[in-house]
């Protein structure tokens, strides 16, 4: 019950029956949640002292053999912590922290160029995210429907690129980020939009998806909207439509641009192209829903609710590619940075993040900075950066100074205490110098509390012990469980050396303050490594 809790803390809506419930589950993917609810009422009537025929009747023994049989993989990983984020509570905790930093911000504006945008409260701020394991958390306003804006251009770019290929799609749209303002008349030199994410490549985009009629064009791309989102909501705003369409001067400027430079496929009706993209920007979604289409790109095309493929590795990996290039408007060098994740923001508020093989996030919040892109939703994003490892370029093995949810403590707690002694038994300084750079803490005990100093002296490995006393500060006299001290280890293996030294750092040691031998560490390690 646990494990299940842990794994996927928020409750699924209740059951009307425990055969509708198993279709439910089985349908959407959501096992562990109901299960997590049976297994509360479950441990409710044992606290109770309900007999064991007061807790089958809340699963039937066939009901949870169905349950188990259909998801045994899920529930191993469940109950061996092997999930994207083992330790997923904690992880909620950080981002719950996160969201709250960022509800302070009080600047930037509501686009207004609609009255529909203009009509959502500055005071809306909601985040969702979902893992590629299927684990889901939000907090906020993320059940408020928005229209998608511009954050649809990546979705209906990675659809061409499944439909057609990279090359086909390439032909009329570029890759290059533009440099422009996103809605700017401008073409590369070769006469084509320079990327999908600008409104003229998003234009040119909307008529590379080849559908006989404008209405079955609309359905095809809500289907595929449906299955990315795991057919979670997913709607149409049609006042908003009506309204883009109105006030789309600039859009319809671009168009005839596209026309005159012959940037559409042949026999494009260039009108009903630019009523199809309006469409399409006014498509709604929740940040619950937007969060597990993020994740299906984060997962390579599957959605983690359903289990369907949804888009090709192609698709996925240009639509990334080009998500984090150019997927920030005028921000998008300032993003790919400080962030290094592929992102698309839009004029709804809303910033739809991947972070590749672990999960999706959609932050929504109406205020938006000069570029056009929402205040909370960058501050959340450069704060996640700046507590988790998830920056394509930070260094798992030698940046320890972030946090990675990815990996379980108790796991790596083991695995380094391991290394930490074998490299200190086989007298390995260089390894020992690696971990010390690393930030890996070098009084780590085993089960018997013996230190890698113990296992040097023990060993006679007279520069380990060096090492370890004059570079990282160890303590020269922690005791194992027997009460044994280095010093000791060495007088009984006969090691005169390696007690000389030893003895040295007994006459001088004094316990120092925490901060204080920490610094004497870090300074000790950059004169000496």
């Amino acid at each position: 019950m646990t494990a299940q809790q842990e794994a996927a803390p928020q409750p699924p809506p209740p059951p009307t029956s425990s055969l509708a419930s198993i279709r439910h589950i089985r349908s959407r993917g959501l096992f562990i949640e109901q299960a997590c609810e049976w297994a509360v009422e479950c441990s409710v009537l044992a606290s109770q002292g309900s007999h064991a025929t007061g807790i089958r009747r809340v699963l039937p023994n066939h009901y949870c053999r169905v349950c188990v049989q259909s998801n045994i993989v899920l529930l191993t990983q469940a109950f061996r912590k092997k999930f994207v984020i083992p330790d997923f509570q904690s992880f909620c905790a950080h981002i719950d922290d996160l969201y709250d930093t960022a509800k302070n911000l009080s600047g930037g504006q509501v686009a207004d160029y609609i009255p529909q945008l203009a009509r959502f409260s500055p005071d809306l701020w909601g985040v969702a995210l979902c893992t590629v394991d299927g684990q889901r958390h939000t907090v906020g306003d993320t059940k408020v429907p928005f229209c998608l804006q511009s954050c649809v251009k990546p979705l209906k770019y990675a659809i061409a690129v499944h439909d057609h290929g990279t090359e086909y799609v390439h032909r009329f749209i570029g890759k290059e980020p533009s440099g422009l303002r996103f809605n700017k008349l401008f073409l590369n030199e070769d006469d084509k939009p320079h990327n999908p994410m600008v409104n003229a490549g998003a234009i040119v985009c909307t008529s590379l998806i080849k559908v006989p009629s404008n209405a079955e064009k609309f359905d095809y791309v809500m289907n595929f909207m449906n299955k990315l989102a795991g057919n979670e909501y997913v709607g149409f705003s049609n006042a908003t439509f009506q309204s883009e369409r109105e006030s789309g001067d600039r859009n319809f400027a671009i168009g005839y641009y596209l026309k005159e430079k012959k940037c559409f496929p042949e026999g494009t009706d260039m009108t009903s192209i630019l009523d199809f993209y309006f469409q399409l920007c006014s498509i709604e979604v929740t940040c619950e829903s937007a969060s597990v289409m993020a994740a299906t790109l984060a997962n390579g095309g599957f959605c983690p609710i359903t289990g369907e493929r949804v888009l090709s590795p192609e698709a996925v990996r240009n639509t990334l590619s080009l998500m984090h290039s150019c997927g920030m408007y005028d921000f998008s060098g300032q993003f790919a940075f400080h962030v290094g994740l592929p992102a698309k923001s839009g004029v709804a508020g809303g910033i739809l993040l991947v972070v590749p093989n672990v999960m999706g996030i959609m932050c929504w919040s109406p205020p938006l900075d000069k570029l056009g892109n929402s205040v909370r939703g960058i501050q959340f994003c450069t704060d996640l950066v700046s507590l988790c490892n998830f920056h394509n370029y930070d260094n798992l093995r030698h940046f320890a100074k972030k946090l990675d949810p990815r990996r379980e403590g108790g796991d790596q707690r083991v695995k380094s205490v391991i290394n930490l002694l074998f490299a200190a038994y086989t007298g390995d300084v260089s390894a020992l110098r690696r971990f010390a750079l690393s930030s890996m803490d070098m009084e780590q005990r085993d089960y018997d509390s013996r230190t890698a100093l113990h296992v040097a002296a023990a060993e006679g490995h007279a520069e380990v012990v060096r090492f370890l006393l004059e570079a990282c500060k160890v303590n020269p006299v922690p005791r194992d469980r027997w009460g044994n001290t280095p010093m000791d280890e060495a007088v009984h293996f006969g090691h005169h050396d390696v007690v000389t030294i030893l003895q040295d750092y007994h006459n001088k040691y004094s316990p120092q303050e925490p901060a204080t031998d920490k610094q004497s560490a870090e300074k000790n390690l950059d004169g000496m490594l």
